[in-house]
């Protein structure tokens, strides 16, 4: 997401914010981008891939409701967000994983499943 009242041609990093948490971008704290601007930080990201692929927890996406990141509302689990509610369907969070290890940057690893 983008904070209120952006300049868009002088945003800075503080202006983009994680969806899930609130965030902002910050060279130790990378994001993924989805759809229309929509932000996922690498923290949120861990424990949403945790929930939805090692645990295999997470519930439906409420009617009405959708993925911040795809826009859509799928029959996949979801994971929401602690703070604020925000969902990313399960897809997504697979998507976002393998596009933030891609980056050599991010440092960022797939949590791995409990022994």
């Amino acid at each position: 997401m983008h904070r209120e009242g952006i300049n868009p041609k002088n945003a800075t990093a503080e202006d983009f914010l994680c969806d899930f948490c609130g965030q902002c971008w910050a060279e130790d704290r990378p994001m993924v981008e989805g759809h229309r601007g929509s932000l996922i930080c690498a923290k949120c990201l861990t424990l949403a891939f945790d929930e939805l692929w090692n645990r295999l927890a997470g519930g439906p996406i409420p009617e009405g409701s959708t993925c911040v990141l795809c826009l859509e509302r799928r029959d996949d689990p979801a994971w929401a967000s602690p703070i604020n509610g925000s969902l990313v369907c399960k897809r997504c969070a697979k998507q976002s994983a393998v596009m933030l290890e891609r980056d050599p940057d991010s440092n960022w690893k797939r949590p791995k499943p409990d022994a």
